[in-house]
């Protein structure tokens, strides 16, 4: 393994072992270049004091990428609207309303909802996975569970579910940096596919909706806020969103943690031993290997950052894998720690835009992992699993694991 050198980082053109640890070039970077101009133009943040500063000030440092969107995907196709409409890619006073309307149909009720439902589908998968000797823990366990979870919030029918998490990981692989055309194209027939499924669906749940309906979209359907309802693409695009910001980061946070236990049996034993420690583990698994590695925002003018002057106008990439082991925020930042107290991590971004769903996520995660390692105490990689060639979003292709 080696480390790229400054002058030689860019992530339009990185090389494979890059993916394998990110981590080498990351230290690198932050000791010898934290404000990075790149290739393309603008800059690569790695230091966490820096991204606290970006996140904490949403008038100068913008979240809405439309002027980076419009010439990766065209100002009229489906990938420009679904992802302009997001609640990530957007700023106050859009974003406000949005977050309101999301952080209410993610009520405290739905969590407690959530629980039930997670600890029986756990044991439902753990169950089916007893009858086999070897098994791929992303497509047979991980992938599954968050599917499944938003699956239910929506409403959707079981039998509905099959092309989810197709449509997620097209929708999301159009947004990683070096995204071929073969990849903006799956993209474009994902958010077309997905919401020609919803205008259908949620056609439906209108029909035949209750006063006593509370799942997400009938909630959604029903919100208002002053003025602003959303508008029907609005609504569809609503419910892409949650699904795809609560599966891959939860199919990744649950692959990269149980790679980590695999890895480390000294860490596995100190977890089955004390299992009260999952909560603090949780946090450290983000911390090390965060799910989402890389944020944007735009400068709305001239700021100064370190003592880098940049100008208005300018893309920034927010590194929140190098800022998560940054030595000035974490003892022994290269050390799994499960009992890390505390722990600052960024990998629910800060400020306005901190992921609305993190209790669900840490919830997902915290139950299946927990409940794997007690049921299968003598889990073990079976081959060396495959590694997904992504900067933006890390996790594994694949786990071959042996029961």
């Amino acid at each position: 393994m080696e480390a790229i050198a400054p002058q030689d980082f860019d992530l339009r053109s990185l090389p494979e072992f890059f993916y394998e640890d990110p981590f080498l070039t990351y230290r690198r970077l932050r000791s010898e270049a934290p404000v990075l101009p790149l290739p393309g133009g603008g800059f690569f943040l790695t230091r966490h004091r820096d991204l606290v500063e970006v996140y904490k000030n949403a008038r100068v440092f913008s979240s809405d990428k439309r002027a980076q969107f419009a010439p990766a995907f065209g100002e009229t196709t489906p990938l420009f609207e679904h992802h302009t409409t997001s609640l990530v890619f957007n700023d106050p006073p859009l974003h406000t309303h949005v977050r309101r309307a999301i952080g209410n149909a993610l009520s405290s009720r739905m969590i407690e909802v959530i629980r039930t439902d997670l600890g029986n589908l756990v044991d439902s998968l753990l169950d089916s996975l007893e009858t086999q000797d070897s098994f791929d823990l992303i497509a047979d366990f991980a992938s599954k569970i968050p599917v499944e979870i938003i699956g239910n919030l929506l409403g959707i029918p079981r039998e509905s579910r099959g092309p989810l998490r197709r449509w997620s990981l097209a929708i999301l692989g159009s947004l990683e940096v070096a995204a071929e055309q073969i990849v903006l194209d799956r993209g474009q027939e994902a958010v077309l596919e997905f919401t020609a499924f919803l205008r259908e669906f949620v056609q439906l749940r209108r029909d035949h909706m209750t006063d006593g309906d509370d799942d997400i979209v009938s909630r959604l359907l029903r919100w208002r806020s002053g003025d602003f309802r959303f508008t029907e693409s609005e609504l569809y695009h609503q419910c892409i969103f949650l699904l795809n910001a609560g599966h891959e980061t939860t199919t990744n946070l649950i692959g990269n943690s149980v790679v980590l236990l695999l890895k480390r049996p000294d860490v596995r034993r100190q977890l089955t031993k004390n299992p009260d420690l999952i909560e603090t583990a949780i946090d450290e698994f983000l911390r090390f290997e965060s799910p989402n590695q890389l944020g944007n925002r735009t400068t709305t003018r001239e700021v100064t950052l370190g003592s880098v002057v940049i100008p208005a106008n300018t893309v920034l990439t927010l590194c929140i894998g190098a800022a998560n082991r940054d030595p000035e925020v974490f003892r022994s930042p290269e050390k799994l720690m499960i009992s890390r107290l505390p722990n600052a991590h960024l990998a629910f971004g800060s400020g306005v835009h901190t992921c609305a769903g993190l209790n669900i996520a840490r919830l997902e995660g915290r139950e299946a992992i927990l409940r794997l390692i007690q049921r299968f105490p003598r889990l073990s990689l079976d081959r060396q699993p495959t590694r997904a060639l992504r900067a933006r979003f890390r996790g594994y292709e694949a786990i071959p694991v042996r029961r």
